[in-house]
């Protein structure tokens, strides 16, 4: 309690006993006994209050040199992503400036080639127009790519573990098995795989008491993909599946996937598959 109050409940005590010695006849020694029993206690106590109270100014500091180191963490995080986004978009104006306008220039000589031609060299130079742009096609989509903020994958997978393990000390054990950094995903089922695990490691960090996961990919023999975010789940402990595991669901079996939720009352387990092609030729 606070130090006006103790010494409030301290006069009291102090009353009361004076009282209890006026009313009972003791001698001196005993009084000099209760006196200094009584002396040490009160010490005791006022020395405890004083180590309680500076072990709460402690916690309160250490509280807001953590809430500060995660401010920092967040800000050398989103500053090295701003980074890396400007240096995406810097290359992806190179290569629209370069190759792009090089390709577009490319395209009008070949048309303008092809009007004053040969009949007999005309389908060749249409076939080397075409070339020329699906490579330009090619050359958008790598600059679209290139502004794009979210990364999906096994590398959105990689920065974010790394972002959680910064900002909320989670132990995550993230481990590739069979192949899987060698998996045939397309854009958007690698994008659907790293929103599932985000999702997954999200629900963890709401609503688990622990702060250690497994996360695991493989691809066996290269036609299917699977994946795996598990952890120690709270005893008894209630769950009903959500609006984002489900949507998270639907976003799988778009892309020719599925996913199993499993809550056993020791583990809880996201699991999800996607069928890869056959991008084999």
């Amino acid at each position: 309690m606070p130090r006006l109050k103790s010494l409030i409940v301290i006069g009291v005590q102090i009353g009361f006993m004076l009282l209890i010695v006026a009313e009972v006849r003791l001698s001196i020694a005993e009084l000099a006994w209760i006196g200094l029993f009584y002396l040490l206690l009160l010490l005791s106590l006022l020395y405890y209050q004083s180590i309680h109270i500076r072990q709460t100014v402690l916690i309160q500091k250490h509280g807001a040199l953590l809430e500060e180191y995660r401010k920092m963490k967040r800000q050398l995080v989103t500053e090295e992503e701003q980074a890396r986004q400007g240096e995406r978009m810097l290359i992806g104006h190179e290569i629209h400036d370069s190759v792009g306008h090089k390709l577009t220039a490319l395209l009008m000589q070949f048309e303008a080639f092809r009007l004053t031609a040969a009949e007999k060299d005309k389908q060749k130079i249409a076939d080397l127009k075409k070339l020329a742009e699906q490579s330009l096609e090619e050359t958008r989509k790598a600059v679209k790519s290139f502004k794009q903020k979210d990364v999906g994958g096994l590398q959105g997978v990689i920065r974010l573990i790394r972002q959680l393990e910064m900002e909320s000390f989670m132990k995550i054990h993230f481990s590739v098995k069979h192949g899987a950094f060698a998996a045939s995903l397309s854009g958007e089922q690698s994008f659907a795989v790293y929103r599932a695990v985000q999702e997954a490691l999200t629900n963890i960090m709401k609503h688990s008491s622990t702060r250690e996961v497994q996360v695991m990919f493989e691809s066996p023999g290269g036609s299917i993909f699977r994946f795996e975010v598990a952890n120690e789940a709270t005893p008894n402990s209630y769950f009903q599946e959500g609006y984002g595991l489900k949507a998270m669901r639907d976003r799988l079996e778009k892309v020719n996937g599925s996913m199993d939720v499993i809550h056993d009352g020791s583990q809880f387990v996201v699991r999800g598959s996607i069928r890869l092609a056959d991008r084999r030729g």
